[in-house]
């Protein structure tokens, strides 16, 4: 299997465990069960921001938490290096 392919669909992955964990600790919230720690869903937001941006959104949660606006700058710090990547890609390719 093409070793890219792998990156990007382990990749993709991260981000649905990211927007998972973000589903899943909303439902534990609205029935007062024990939650998913900050700290845990912070490290998913760093390695797959999208889905926690995503999740953020979709079910409103953690978005006026100060500590969670870190996510947006994990955002642009993936496109950055994404953006290198490709770039590298087409100077060294």
């Amino acid at each position: 299997m093409n070793p890219v392919l792998i990156i990007v669909v382990g990749y993709i992955l991260l981000n649905i465990i990211a927007l998972l964990a973000f589903a899943i600790d909303k439902r534990k919230a609205r029935k007062g069960k024990w939650r998913t720690p900050e700290k845990t869903l912070l490290i998913l937001s760093l390695i797959g921001p999208f889905g926690a941006v995503f999740g953020m959104k979709l079910f409103r949660h953690k978005t006026m938490k100060l500590k969670f606006k870190l996510v947006y700058l994990f955002v642009i710090l993936h496109l950055l290096a994404i953006g290198t990547i490709i770039f590298m890609k087409g100077q060294f390719g």
